[in-house]
């Protein structure tokens, strides 16, 4: 007689995360603007998504894209709704235009924030560049002046 765990197929617990999980994630992204939706598809953990935007910058710009795309498409849709109206035979999904409109607000004053961020991290990137050309200049001068003083002699 065989028991019941004696049948039942081993599970093996996987660590870590599947090799492409990123891309599968941030196309989920984009076509829902659900994180939930994106971690569930990419077979990761929500932890283990807002970690990785939180250590990795390249995947932290390439996840605000993707919800930007998403919540185009959500604009996109909204607008369609309203201009074209819906269907009496379509499904029996029911869609919240107010509810669309705050999360769109919402979204909005996200980007504003973001684009303000990038704009100073833009910013504080030229000054720097700017700082490093006048070190330079100043030290190629000080070069000349010293080979202009040894020329003297």
């Amino acid at each position: 007689m065989t028991s019941s765990t004696e049948c039942a197929p081993a599970r093996r617990r996987r660590y870590g995360a599947p090799k492409n999980w990123r891309q599968t994630f941030l196309a989920k992204l984009a076509d829902t603007s659900n994180v939930s939706a994106a971690a569930d598809s990419a077979q990761i953990s929500l932890s283990w998504a807002y970690k990785t935007r939180r250590e990795d910058p390249q995947f932290s710009r390439q996840w605000f894209t993707a919800l930007c795309e998403g919540y185009d498409n959500l604009e996109m849709d909204l607008l369609h709704r309203l201009r074209s109206g819906e269907a009496k035979d379509a499904e029996p999904r029911k869609f919240d235009n107010a509810t669309a409109f705050r999360l769109l607000a919402i979204h909005r004053q996200t980007v504003a924030r973001e684009k303000a961020l990038q704009e100073n991290d833009d910013e504080a990137a030229i000054l720097a560049s700017i700082d490093a050309k006048l070190d330079a200049m100043r030290e190629r001068a000080q070069l000349n002046a010293s080979a202009g003083d040894l020329d003297d002699e």
